[in-house]
């Protein structure tokens, strides 16, 4: 089965962060990633830019509009996502838990759906 991590925290939070702080961060993201691709099990991922470089584009009675920011306000943001493969959602969840997520975050785990293209 293929699951949805998806990661949401607090920019403020982050933006609050020293340089050493940050790198320190950043490189436990990347051990975490490393070893998520070691094991076979990564599919996909990857980090998002802040919500101010975001755009929403909706429709409604056949047209469409483009607005500057995400769709709604919150006090977490989305921030990024892994795609792995695993066999159950506790395999899934076990890889969100390891996630080096600032305090307050926190991991949405979701399985895909699987269509039949046949």
């Amino acid at each position: 089965m293929r699951f949805a991590l998806l990661i949401y925290s607090t920019e403020a939070d982050r933006a609050k962060l020293d340089e050493e702080t940050m790198q320190k961060n950043m490189g436990e993201w990347f051990a975490y990633t490393e070893d998520l691709q070691k094991s076979g099990k990564m599919l996909a991922g990857d980090a998002l830019m802040p919500v101010s470089t975001a755009h929403t584009v909706r429709l409604q009675d056949g047209q469409a509009s483009v607005m500057d920011g995400p769709f709604a306000e919150t006090k977490e943001q989305f921030g990024g996502f892994y795609v792995l493969e695993a066999d159950s959602w506790e395999e899934a969840a076990e890889s969100a838990k390891k996630m080096p997520i600032a305090e307050g975050g926190s991991v949405e785990v979701r399985p895909l759906m699987e269509f039949d293209q046949g």
